[in-house]
This record gives C-alpha cells, structure tokens and sequence, in this order.
C-alpha cells in the first residue's frame, strides 16, 4: 500500500503539509471563541491563545532571536508554557523544555549545551534554576536572556531575571 501512495503525485487534493503551527492557525480561525485553557483564574480563548502565542513569537524576534536559536523553558503546566510551544517555533527558534524535576547541574549543562539563549522561567523553580545560572560561566551566562512567568496562582516569588513574561 505504502508503494501506491508514494507513487501518487501529490497536488492540493492529496497532500498537505502539516504542522503545529497549520494547526493552531486552523483551530483558531474555526473556533476563536471557544474556551482553549483554563488555568486558575484565567481563561483564553482559541483567538487569544493564538494571539498571545504571536506576541510571543514577535517578541523573540524583536529581541534578536530567529532561526536556530535555542529558548529554553523551565515551567509547569501553565498557559505560558502552552504558549511557548507555538510561539517559539513561529519565531524560527527551537524549543527546550527542561524537566523541573531536575537538579542544578544537570539544567546548568541543558543551558550550556543546548546554547540556550533565552530562558523561560517559573520563579517556583528558583531552589534549582538560580544555582544553576550561577554554575555557569560567564560568557554563557552573559547570553542568556532571563524572562519570568508570574505566576499568581503559585503566590509572589521573587523574579530569577530582570523582565517578566507578559511585559517582554
């Protein structure tokens, strides 16, 4: 079967390519007003989400990020991070969610590693993302940008970096 479809000749009516970026686009021209996260207080809209994860997207070019650039995430489950996972890709810069579960040393070498160049962050996480930041050396650290999520549903931790999400 696999010999047949490849032999076809791809045109509109076979062959789309697909990828998370045609799929929010699509969800969100076909249901803007229904409800796409809840999280505590807050809730987003399909067209909000969308919105939100464009702002996103033209602040990380704005900011001098594009192709190939890593933006690392250090976060739980909240509406950033959703965000972050169609938002960074629109930006031409690749994903990095670290594991919150992981001790200094171990993000200290995702950041250095992976060539981190801006950096997501819940301040909830700070007993493990601090140490690491300060692990690092200085020339890695100097280019990593540090933007933390508010999160008022975890209470009012003092911020990691000097922006946070929603003014960035």
């Amino acid at each position: 079967m696999r010999q047949h479809y490849e032999a076809m000749p791809r045109n509109d009516a076979n062959f789309v390519p697909l990828s998370p970026l045609s799929f929010i686009t699509r969800t969100a021209d076909l249901f803007p007003d229904r409800t796409a996260v809840i999280y505590g207080a807050r809730r987003y809209t399909w067209a909000e989400s969308y919105a939100r994860m464009r702002r996103l997207a033209s602040a990380l070019t704005n900011a001098g990020l594009g192709l190939g650039d890593t933006v690392s995430v250090i976060a739980a489950n909240t509406p950033e991070i959703f965000e972050a996972h169609f938002g960074v890709p629109m930006a031409g810069c690749v994903l990095n969610t670290i594991n919150t579960r992981l001790e200094a040393e171990t993000i200290a070498y995702i950041l250095e590693n992976g060539d981190c160049r801006l950096l997501i962050v819940d301040p909830a996480f700070a007993p493990a993302v601090v140490p690491a930041l300060e692990a690092l050396a200085d020339e890695v650290r100097a280019r990593i940008r540090v933007v933390d999520i508010r999160d008022a549903e975890m209470g009012d931790l003092p911020p990691i970096g000097d922006e946070d999400y929603e003014s960035f």
